[in-house]
């Protein structure tokens, strides 16, 4: 049950929505005050009375009943107090009906949302820089999924440029088969880099001569071309598979080269292109940005000019209620430039696209940065996690049976944990010892807490139900509406594309009952007692896995 909801639909208040009133309601800092409290001082205005005032009437007008127990007036703040008997009964018999479903909704029926995630470069490996559009986009992918609505993942891959005339002009200059074969993506990006190390005006026009191959069809420049995308795929769909990523779509930007003219006919047509200095651009300056720049001078085509037309073929594809691009802050003005544009040429639609901006990912000892050459591999960071990871297994447990899989469980987790934990828009720097830190906020104290509570229901060895009877203490009670609130938990996280809010439930879920476990007897309980800690305890387990499945990470059975 949604508790807000049910408080919301009981209040009765004149020019006062049950959703304003449900979005008012949150939880006390102190649990005596009640379970949930709703500031009045936010409908004064509207009701034009005292906070205090609306606070008293509306308890006298809302009688206790099997969910709500209380309802008292308090300097202006309405307090409720939930049947805690009730609302453990109803959510640990619905946790263990719904299992892996638990949490899970068809609210999304009927509706599809686009999410462009990871979005890689052809012939460049992945940098940490790439772990947050990666692991957040498939974090969302996997939430709007379970919400019920149909999610279209979408690596909108970097394959269009002079860079790969570049490259195949170094490759036709120093590569050999074999040796590229043997070295896959990183081979492909030393001769990038030594090209761009040594390269003159004669191998600039010769690179720009290659890439218009490219352009016209040429055999042998799209045969080179596609072998440096077929290895690039194969290199990362292995770091994929590991941090649990999956597509739907591969189209990038080549994709889109025979969908830009209609696009720029549009905007010509609806007087919308002007020329600056032999380019061609949309004015923006009424709206307070720059002008997006279309076609360059030479004629070529920009970002703008691609991601419009992505846009509009999404939509034409997909028929979109929400379009999502998970891509850093610092492309920001880019965004809403490319927005505005589409709204611009009357594609009403546009108001369904959106940014999810990020902060970036740096390591301890200081900011990425391609030009300086502190590039960190992301895939060098996800072994090292795993390989440190084991380390520290092992010594929490020497006799720990399949420590290589627990220790990629681990290792993992941490990653995609690091960079979930934070608000998305906050700068993160990764530290190795504090993900993989057993106490704090990591995936490793949740994945602990698992083991832990795997452990009790596996020393129980029968079958329980849960009592007819049963009284809570204080620390039941609390793991209770912890568990209650996950359902709301993953509605806010879609909401407000942040995973990070289910990655915080899963921390203080984990926090809750670990305070229960250690205040209160399970195992050795009185009869009845101890069966309805056992339901306690499944159910604890059963909602951390459902939180940490739809951050991409797994739980191993023991630790």
């Amino acid at each position: 049950m949604d508790h807000k909801k049910y408080i919301a639909d009981k209040i009765k208040a004149e020019g006062v929505s049950a959703e304003e009133v449900a979005s008012a309601l949150a939880v006390p800092p102190d649990p005596k005050m009640g379970d949930y409290a709703l500031p009045c001082f936010k409908f004064a205005k509207v009701l034009r009375k005292s906070p205090v005032a609306i606070a008293a009437e509306l308890a006298s007008s809302i009688a206790p009943d099997d969910v709500i127990s209380s309802v008292e007036a308090v300097n202006g703040y309405l307090n409720f107090k939930i049947n805690k008997g009730g609302l453990a009964r109803e959510t640990l018999e619905r946790i263990a009906a719904e299992g892996e479903k638990y949490g899970s909704s068809d609210m999304g029926r009927g509706k599809t949302v686009c999410i462009d995630y990871s979005s890689v470069n052809i012939a460049k490996p992945f940098h940490i820089g790439h772990l947050s559009t990666t692991v957040l986009g498939s974090a969302l992918y996997k939430i709007f999924n379970f919400l019920g609505y149909r999610a279209v993942g979408i690596n909108h891959l970097g394959d269009y440029g002079t860079q790969f005339g570049k490259l195949i002009s170094a490759y036709k200059r120093w590569g050999n088969r074999e040796e590229v074969e043997k070295g896959g993506i990183h081979a492909i990006n030393d001769l990038y880099v030594r090209f761009n190390n040594e390269a003159d005006e004669e191998m600039e026009r010769e690179a720009r001569e290659y890439f218009r191959l490219i352009e016209s069809g040429d055999k042998e420049a799209n045969d080179l071309f596609e072998w440096f995308k077929s290895l690039t795929l194969a290199y990362v769909e292995k770091i994929y598979k590991r941090l649990h990523v999956t597509f739907d779509s591969y189209a990038g930007e080549r994709f889109y080269t025979d969908k830009m003219t209609p696009v720029i006919k549009e905007l010509r047509q609806k007087g919308l292109l002007k020329e600056s200095n032999g380019a061609q651009i949309v004015d923006l300056e009424p709206y307070g940005m720059p002008p997006c720049l279309i076609l360059r001078s030479d004629g070529a085509s920009l970002y703008a000019t691609r991601d419009i037309a992505a846009a509009i073929y999404r939509k034409n594809t997909y028929d979109f209620y929400k379009c999502l691009y998970v891509v850093a802050y610092q492309q920001n003005l880019h965004f809403r430039q490319f927005f505005k544009v589409l709204e611009l040429m009357g594609k009403e639609w546009a108001k369904d696209l959106v940014h999810v901006a990020y902060g970036m990912v740096s390591l301890e000892d200081g900011a990425m940065s391609t030009r300086k050459g502190k590039v960190v591999w992301l895939e060098d960071v996800i072994s090292r996690c795993v390989e440190k990871a084991y380390a520290v297994v092992s010594q929490k447990n020497p006799d720990l049976e399949n420590k290589d899989e627990i220790a990629e469980k681990v290792g993992v987790g941490a990653v995609i944990f690091g960079a979930l934990y934070n608000n998305k828009i906050k700068d993160i720097t990764f530290s190795y010892d504090k993900v993989l830190s057993f106490e704090g906020e990591t995936s490793v104290y949740v994945q602990y807490t698992c083991a832990r509570a795997a452990s009790v229901l596996e020393k129980a060895g029968e079958n329980f139900a849960l009592p007819a009877q049963f009284d809570l203490t204080d620390e039941e009670s609390e793991v209770v509406k912890c568990l209650a609130a996950f359902p709301a938990t993953v509605v806010d996280a879609a909401d407000k594309y942040e995973p990070s809010y289910i990655a915080r439930y899963a921390v203080d879920l984990a926090q809750k009952f670990n305070k229960f476990y250690f205040d209160c007897k399970i195992l050795t309980a009185p009869e009845g007692v101890r069966e309805f800690r056992l339901c306690l305890t499944s159910a604890v387990l059963r909602v951390l896995k459902n939180a940490l499945g739809l951050l991409g990470i797994g739980v191993p059975d023991k630790m």
